[in-house]
């Protein structure tokens, strides 16, 4: 006969278990030294070294703070940590001194944007002769380039490429010429354009007589603004924060869901979604077939890439590609299509 007492049944000192509970440390995760899934040349396959990035940059110390597994780290759902942290990353890695951007716009994550121009290396070295091209002979054009000019500070950091940033919001772009003019040696490296046309992608950039070994962008991917509030969503219960004020089910305008890298409409939202958006960026890419080496894209989902390829077949891209690219669990990609044949590419002249 079994007198034990079931384990499922409490015992009387019961009450005291949830204080012994909550007082259970956090088993300690294992954490790799590096990030192997970054691109090789991407200074950011360490872990964030939070001691010397404050060493650079003092202010970050204010929002570094331990963790629940007791590693330091920030609050990355919160928008000044956030910002705080990519100053001292462009400090510390890319010496640019005077940076910041309006709290409406995007505040990218640095390493997932340095893989896109090493990358982007990779494309133009296999192109050129396999070493890769460095200098201000290189010609990129970003669009979309935004306020907080990413991309061409990297890019002209690790490789010393020539930028040319267009956007259509105007004050980004005021923004974006502050860091410029903030950054001594930039002025000559990296310019900035007005797109006029909301519906245009390289109308009104590219000029008579221009050439670009390649141009990149990291398009709007949301088809609306539930759609991009639902997105943030998703993001917070990733981060573990709930902090979404709701009522009925939809978030409120005089408290929206809070982003937390940020952003504007124009960087978000795009009728039609990302799909339309890199569409009629292949289109329109065919006009400029003679004037651009590579054209690519990023694609934040890969449900896209069908009606992207339809779209490649109907312009006549002659070399198509699908790159893949990785930041911890997070996959991304981009495309890039040109229209010259593999064995010319190499002889294309550029000014």
């Amino acid at each position: 006969m079994h007198t034990q007492k079931p384990l499922s049944k409490p015992s009387k000192n019961s009450k005291s278990q949830p204080s012994q509970k909550s007082t259970r440390p956090v088993e300690k995760r294992i954490q790799p030294t590096e990030k192997i899934t970054l691109h090789p040349r991407n200074q950011h396959r360490a872990r964030y070294d939070f001691d010397a990035l404050i060493i650079t940059s003092p202010l970050l110390a204010t929002f570094v703070k331990p963790n629940a597994y007791g590693d330091a780290s920030i609050d990355f759902s919160n928008p000044k940590a956030v910002i705080a942290l990519n100053k001292a990353l462009l400090l510390h890695h890319y010496a640019i001194r005077d940076w910041d951007i309006p709290a409406q716009f995007l505040c990218p994550p640095i390493p997932g944007r340095a893989d896109y121009i090493h990358y982007l290396a990779d494309l133009i070295s296999n192109a050129c002769g396999e070493e890769i091209p460095r200098g201000n002979s290189v010609r990129v054009l970003d669009i979309g380039t935004g306020a907080n000019l990413v991309y061409p500070l990297v890019g002209h950091s690790e490789y010393g490429w020539h930028f040319v940033g267009a956007d259509i919001d105007e004050a980004a772009l005021h923004n974006a010429n502050t860091i410029i003019k903030a950054n001594i040696g930039l002025e000559s490296s990296i310019e900035l354009r007005l797109q006029q046309n909301s519906s245009d992608h390289f109308k009104g950039v590219i000029q008579a007589g221009e050439c670009y070994h390649i141009t990149m962008c990291n398009p709007p991917f949301h088809a609306s603004l539930e759609e991009a509030e639902a997105g943030t969503k998703r993001k917070l219960q990733g981060l573990a924060h709930r902090k979404s004020v709701s009522h009925q089910g939809k978030v409120t305008q005089t408290q929206p869901t809070p982003h937390n890298f940020g952003g504007n409409s124009h960087e978000l939202i795009y009728v039609g979604g990302e799909e339309a958006f890199v569409c009629g960026m292949v289109a329109e890419s065919k006009s400029f077939a003679t004037q651009v080496l590579w054209f690519t894209s990023l694609i934040s989902k890969e449900t896209t890439l069908p009606a992207v390829y339809h779209a490649f077949k109907q312009v006549g891209a002659m070399q198509v590609k699908t790159i893949g690219m990785a930041q911890g669990q997070k996959k991304s990609r981009f495309v890039a299509w040109t229209f010259h044949p593999k064995d010319h590419t190499q002889h294309i002249k550029f000014k």
